[in-house]
């Protein structure tokens, strides 16, 4: 079953910034939709940014302007910039990609998250 891994979260200042990256663990086919999810403390998991197979990105309001999301396909990676970090932004960030299964349906892979903390 292949995993993604998720790099690059940490603790980082407000105003700071910080890129996420995610890799799957071997070889997914057919991707379409790459993205971020994040849960906060109390919260529940929202959608962050997604970047469509044909390059349309879409991003939660709150986010607008201060993150981008972006993808390599020849790596099969989804990056997120993340700059002008707020304490609001706190939470776990998890990859995901919208990929063929092993019988050819669409689903979603996840990763285990990467905790992102802003924080004086």
């Amino acid at each position: 079953q292949v995993q993604l891994v998720e790099s690059g979260g940490g603790l980082v200042q407000p105003g700071g910034s910080l890129r996420l990256s995610c890799a799957p663990s071997g070889i997914l086919y057919s991707i379409t939709n790459m993205g971020w999810y994040r849960q906060a403390p109390g919260k529940q998991r929202e959608l962050v940014a997604f970047i469509t197979h044909g390059g349309e990105t879409n991003y939660t309001d709150s986010v607008l302007g201060r993150f981008t999301v972006s993808r390599d396909d020849a790596k099969s990676t989804v990056s997120l910039q993340m700059n002008s970090l707020k304490p609001e932004d706190t939470a776990v960030y998890y990859c995901f990609m919208s990929a063929a299964s092993p019988t050819w349906s669409i689903i979603k892979y996840w990763g285990k998250g990467t905790l992102v903390t802003v924080s004086s």
